[in-house]
């Protein structure tokens, strides 16, 4: 496999992973819709530091 195939594929995963973790969030957040309860995850970049660098 050439580079440039092999950068294509690489790059196809990673979008591939990407909208599989978009789907779930957004999944998620109807469920939360639906059931009537707030969503309690954190947004921002708040919910990706960790909580001792505060």
């Amino acid at each position: 496999m050439t580079d440039t195939s092999r950068d294509k594929d690489n790059r196809k995963a990673r979008l591939a992973e990407a909208l599989r973790a978009n789907l779930q969030k957004r999944k998620t957040q109807a469920r939360s819709r639906r059931s009537g309860k707030p969503d309690a995850r954190p947004e921002g970049l708040a919910a990706s530091t960790d909580k001792r660098e505060r």
